[in-house]
């Protein structure tokens, strides 16, 4: 088979395959770590799981977990940020599935983050402690799932509640004119970069990422008859809608700085492209926005596997042009962040909208 014919869920396969094969799974970057880079690679992994029903990937998140959490539930964290709650999305299915207690255990440490983190003066998290009186797109989704899901697990509902106001609080103060979302918001309006609303000053795409991916998951997360639903199909929408505007015509990919294309210093990102095309496809897949935009999706992913995805010669998969880790900043410290191949930021958000793309194939 030639790389011209393989689908989305090869892929999806290869990708994985390719990191499985370079790592044992608690030595992925940053190795021995707790760390929502491989939580998101492995919630990747954990969908072609759940699709192919392939025990291999089942076996290496699960072994990723088992090493860092012991008998007891214990495990080593970061306790002050809501990143280190991300990659309990994994523990979750792990108990579910065995019911074995270190998992629950393990899990209600995280769970109860929830009660000791710092909030701003509207309740909501501040990111990490070392950013004061901050909220970024990028913690709806590093929290918000797990919580919705450890709630309607052990009954905690009210956790539901919890997350959509910080949802309702990241829209109210991020929400840009043109649809899209700033990075995030300093409160206190502190930090130099704040401008005079508190907002960051630019459209930094991975966060924007985060956030189209979440809250187009938030929506199947919440009962048919929850009130919440139709007001987020609403707000999917229109992002998507102004994402679409923001959309490179010859690649279908999107910007570093989102809405800044005609900046000669700013670039295609992947990561970024990965999490839209995504969201663009579950939507659809979900039925909350017209069918037509699986068109928007599709180029986005073609122009992934045609401009940032090389195949070597031994068959592994490389992904190009993905930004690092990055707080927030002016737009020069946006353009200016190192990219990388294979970082599992990447990686993972390709296999997620993998996964998408080939459910989608399925309805069609």
């Amino acid at each position: 088979m030639t790389v011209k014919q393989l689908s989305a869920l090869d892929w999806a396969k290869i990708a994985c395959d390719t990191l499985m094969d370079q790592y044992e799974p608690v030595k992925l970057p940053p190795a021995d770590r707790w760390h929502y880079h491989q939580g998101v690679f492995l919630c990747g992994m954990q969908d072609v799981y759940k699709y192919t029903g392939e025990e291999k990937y089942f076996d290496y998140y699960k072994e990723y977990v088992d090493k860092l959490v012991d008998e007891e539930g214990n495990f080593y964290f970061a306790r002050s940020e809501l990143d280190a709650i991300q990659p309990g999305l994994l523990l979750l299915p792990l108990y579910e599935k065995t019911k074995d207690r270190r998992y629950k255990m393990a899990a209600s440490k995280l769970r109860n983050l929830l009660n000791t983190l710092n909030k701003t003066k509207e309740s909501g998290f501040w990111h990490k402690d070392k950013y004061p009186y901050q909220m970024w797109l990028d913690g709806l989704y590093m929290a918000g799932p797990f919580a919705i899901q450890y709630g309607q697990l052990f009954d905690e509902p009210e956790l539901t509640e919890l997350v959509l106001e910080q949802e309702r609080l990241m829209r109210k103060n991020t929400k840009k004119e043109n649809g899209l979302y700033y990075h995030g918001y300093d409160e206190s309006k502190q930090t130099p970069w704040a401008t005079e609303r508190g907002h960051a000053p630019e459209v930094w795409g991975r966060a924007l990422g985060w956030y189209a991916m979440v809250t187009t998951n938030f929506i199947e997360m919440l009962e048919e008859n929850h009130p919440k639903r139709d007001e987020l199909k609403q707000v999917v929408q229109e992002l998507i809608d102004a994402l679409v505007a923001f959309q490179d015509e010859e690649t279908g990919l999107w910007y570093q700085v989102v809405d800044k294309q005609d900046q000669p210093d700013n670039y295609l990102e992947s990561s970024c492209s990965c999490l839209f095309t995504y969201a663009i496809a579950k939507a659809v897949n979900k039925g909350y926005i017209d069918p037509s935009y699986r068109a928007k999706a599709e180029k986005a992913y073609q122009g992934l596997i045609d401009d940032k995805v090389k195949v070597d010669d031994d068959g592994r998969f490389q992904l190009t042009d993905i930004c690092i880790g990055t707080s927030i900043g002016t737009y020069d410290y946006y353009v200016q962040r190192k990219t990388s191949t294979n970082d599992l930021h990447g990686v993972g958000a390709f296999i997620l909208a993998s996964i998408q793309l080939e459910m989608g194939k399925e309805d069609s």
